[in-house]
């Protein structure tokens, strides 16, 4: 079944401002076009030719081609008094997922999908550039909106950083959302302290000695060796990390063989480390390491270990966290309404942001159960329900309104 119903605001949610309610339609319309048309990281060049478009016929101050395909636009509050500068973070990119969702605004690029409602952000992130041009009179100082590109890999936080986006003006705080389909419409995920965790991925070749499945003595397996291996890695976190704190240490692939009666002479594995704790960056590239080398070596087989730390953990700003916290009660008007303690082993590079000003990055509850809208994060049948585009508009104006006037 096509779905062709373009959603309004509920008009229950009577905090949600009369000129953003106004602008739902067109937020779920960039949503929908963006959707159609999504792209890789560092790909993203007709997003970022939209988003530098309607910037243009808003006459909003903009930069591109920053870090490739990103952009930062710059807007000026007219009250008066200091001049604090807010950052709002927007990541553009998809993944490579086929679609499965029958809609009429479905993926028109083959194998590639918005799969992870970076659409959405995008669509917010306009919106709030476009509320923000229309009532400079509203806030005071000045905000930068960062649309980063490549958050789904390689990153590409890091890189806008590099390349200036926190500078001229420099930021002095900066917040970001991600739509949330593990919090139902109508629920805002924020704390202060560790949001989400820092991600580490290695690769592990096994070397033994082939033989004959049937000849076993005369090998080195390295399937055994790598078995061993798997089950030691659990220990790490079971034995060497305090159990008040939290960590993960995956193997998600492992490959060796290609015949029934047939001891190879390698093997690979692949996996990955999440933590909270920044604290524990380098520790469990230690540990691992020591692990896989003693199981060689009282087996008499080599390795060789790849181990690249690709995110560090979102660390939320208390101060920050708390303004959020705040704009939040008073926006979602839920039995649930605020869900102080969300956490996730999920990675984000907006921790680089964080690394360099305080910010806070919270979750905004995307899914609707009732419409069929609940599909995780990378399904290929992810959607979720436009409402909350609107209310992600009202919070991030909030938050320019209720932080410039703070800082005065």
């Amino acid at each position: 079944m096509v779905s062709t119903h373009f959603p309004t605001l509920d008009q229950n949610l009577s905090s949600i401002r009369l000129d953003i309610r106004t602008l739902q339609p067109q937020l779920v319309e960039w949503r929908r076009l963006l959707h159609q048309r999504p792209e890789l990281g560092f790909r993203e060049t007709l997003t970022a030719k939209l988003i530098t478009r309607l910037l243009t016929e808003w006459g909003i101050e903009h930069q591109t081609g920053v870090a490739q395909t990103g952009t930062v636009a710059i807007l000026r509050g007219m009250q008066k008094g200091a001049d604090p500068v807010l950052g709002i973070r927007a990541d553009m990119d998809a993944l490579p997922i086929q679609e499965e969702n029958l809609v009429s605004y479905r993926s028109q690029h083959d194998g590639i999908m918005h799969a992870c409602g970076h659409d959405g952000h995008v669509a917010i992130a306009l919106g709030t550039a476009y509320y923000l041009s229309q009532h400079p009179d509203r806030f005071a100082g000045t905000v930068k909106i960062i649309f980063q590109p490549a958050e789904e890999g390689p990153g590409g936080a890091k890189p806008m950083i590099e390349s200036g986006a926190l500078k001229d003006p420099d930021v002095d705080a900066i917040i970001g959302l991600h739509l949330w389909n593990n919090l139902p419409l109508g629920t805002v995920g924020v704390r202060e302290g560790a949001m989400m965790a820092a991600v580490e991925l290695f690769d592990c070749t096994i070397r033994g000695k082939g033989g004959h499945g049937a000849m076993p003595h005369q090998t080195v397996d390295p399937i055994v060796v790598s078995a061993q291996i798997v089950n030691a890695l659990q220990a790490i976190v079971a034995r060497n990390v305090d159990p008040l704190k939290s960590a993960v240490v995956t193997v998600g692939s492992l490959h060796a063989g290609h015949a029934h009666n047939v001891i190879p002479a390698m093997a690979q594995m692949q996996g990955t480390v999440r933590y909270f704790d920044p604290a524990f960056e380098g520790f469990f590239q230690q540990r691992l390491e020591q692990v896989i080398a003693g199981i060689c070596q009282s087996y008499g087989a080599t390795y060789e270990l790849s181990y690249r730390s690709l995110y560090p953990p979102v660390i939320n700003d208390r101060t920050m966290a708390n303004l959020v916290r705040s704009i939040a009660e008073a926006v979602v008007e839920t039995p649930m309404g605020v869900v102080p303690e969300c956490q996730t082993m999920g990675g984000e590079d907006m921790s680089f942001f964080l690394k360099e000003v305080p910010g806070c990055y919270f979750f905004l509850g995307s899914a609707n159960d009732s419409k069929d809208l609940a599909y995780p994060h990378h399904h290929p049948r992810f959607d979720f329900d436009e409402t909350a585009l609107g209310l992600g508009v009202e919070i991030f104006v909030r938050c320019v309104e209720k932080f410039c006037t703070a800082q005065k």
